[in-house]
């Protein structure tokens, strides 16, 4: 395997590694907002901003930790058979379906960069009685599908290896 291709692999995983502990730890933040609507709607006037503010930290929790999941393997696989084969099976078959995910994560990018400039160039904001601006949490959405992406091709680049007989 080539130098500057373990070097992607090395430089992405790391990248993504550090990415995915810190966002993992934005389960706190949800459960912040979350618990300071309760708490608002029980002893204050309720907040209007609570309900998106917690779904645009769940989006950015899950986008931002998808390339760790699938760093790590801990993505959804149909164990029926896969379970039972060796590494090298392994290796062939998600060689060979990694390029499903990275169509549908090009597809994925092709619709969230339309939408991400549209964002931008409107000035679109929720219809919601806060009306956050939305380009924020677009363009957090964009960085964690180009992350998983890279991802994805690294993951590649290592089935590739192993079937050479190569670990990365």
């Amino acid at each position: 395997m080539p130098g500057f291709l373990m070097g992607y692999v090395r430089v992405v995983d790391g990248f993504n590694r550090r990415i995915g502990r810190f966002v993992m730890y934005g389960i706190f933040v949800m459960m912040g907002i979350l618990l300071w609507s309760s708490i608002s709607k029980t002893f204050f006037l309720p907040s209007l901003w609570t309900l998106e503010m917690a779904q645009f930290a769940m989006v950015a929790y899950y986008i931002l930790g998808g390339a760790y999941s699938i760093q790590l393997g801990s993505n959804v696989r149909m164990d029926l058979f896969y379970g039972g084969w060796n590494d090298r099976q392994k290796a062939w078959v998600d060689a060979f379906t990694i390029f499903f995910l990275i169509f549908y994560l090009g597809v994925l990018l092709y619709g969230g960069y339309e939408s991400t400039s549209y964002s931008f160039q409107y000035n679109e904001r929720s219809p919601t009685a806060w009306r956050p601006y939305l380009w924020p949490i677009k363009v957090i959405m964009m960085f964690g599908l180009v992350m998983m992406l890279l991802q994805a091709i690294s993951e590649f680049l290592k089935d590739v290896a192993r079937l050479r007989g190569v670990e990365i």
